[in-house]
């Protein structure tokens, strides 16, 4: 809030120079005039527009991040639904059990899979069996040894 208020402010104050130097009618070079008129006008309208681009783009990386953690916690839902169903699911338990719609379920299940979290499998009636193989051996975890003694 305050990076819109303060650039607000210096936009004004900026459109108020620019009027004030307008109206001057000061007798000087042609350079000082144009450096006069950077100062005044310049860097308050630049500082102005930057806070006003950085409180904005801010809300972006927001809903950014909103995405990506809604996203994150649906897969982890649906690796603890997989716990509860041996390590395998199909799209209609994740759509049931999540209350997603179909084209979601599915996008989150073929993200999994293409980060190779889960395996497509099809049943003999043409079904697709997402598993996942790590869930499905967690009962091997307590056997586990180091990877040079394997």
């Amino acid at each position: 809030m305050g990076k819109l208020v303060g650039g607000g402010a210096l936009l004004l104050l900026a459109l108020f120079m620019l009027v004030g130097y307008m109206g001057s009618d000061a007798d000087a070079s042609a350079t000082t005039r144009a450096l006069t008129l950077l100062l005044t006008v310049g860097l308050p309208g630049f500082a102005g527009a930057a806070m006003l681009r950085s409180h904005f783009g801010a809300r972006g990386r927001l809903d950014q991040r909103k995405d990506v953690l809604r996203q994150q916690t649906m897969e982890s839902e649906i690796l603890r639904l997989a716990g509860q169903h041996d390590g395998k699911l199909t799209l209609v338990e994740v759509m049931s059990a999540l209350a997603l719609p179909q084209a979601g379920a599915k996008d989150l299940l073929d993200g999994m899979v293409m980060r190779e979290v889960a395996d497509v499998e099809v049943t003999d009636s043409g079904v697709l069996v997402y598993s996942f193989h790590d869930i499905r051996h967690l009962s091997e975890k307590s056997t586990s040894r180091g990877v040079l003694d394997a």
